[in-house]
């Protein structure tokens, strides 16, 4: 589970790196950038959604001291 919400953090930052790349190359003739950040918003809309799924069927629960 833990290594599941680290890898969807991973593309996460790799989707937003590949904006910004897309942001200095091609100075804003194309859509690329925002499809990318379209993306980055999908795959985080769908990580919290997935936590919350998981606490909900008690595969996550909260860490208490």
């Amino acid at each position: 589970m833990k290594a599941l919400i680290v890898i969807f953090l991973f593309v996460i930052v790799v989707f937003l790196a590949a904006a910004l790349v897309s942001l200095m190359r091609d100075k804003g003739r194309s859509d690329r950038m925002l499809t990318l950040l379209r993306l980055r918003v999908a795959l985080s809309a769908a990580l919290l959604a997935f936590i919350w799924f998981g606490y909900y069927m008690g595969w996550i629960h909260p860490h208490r001291y």
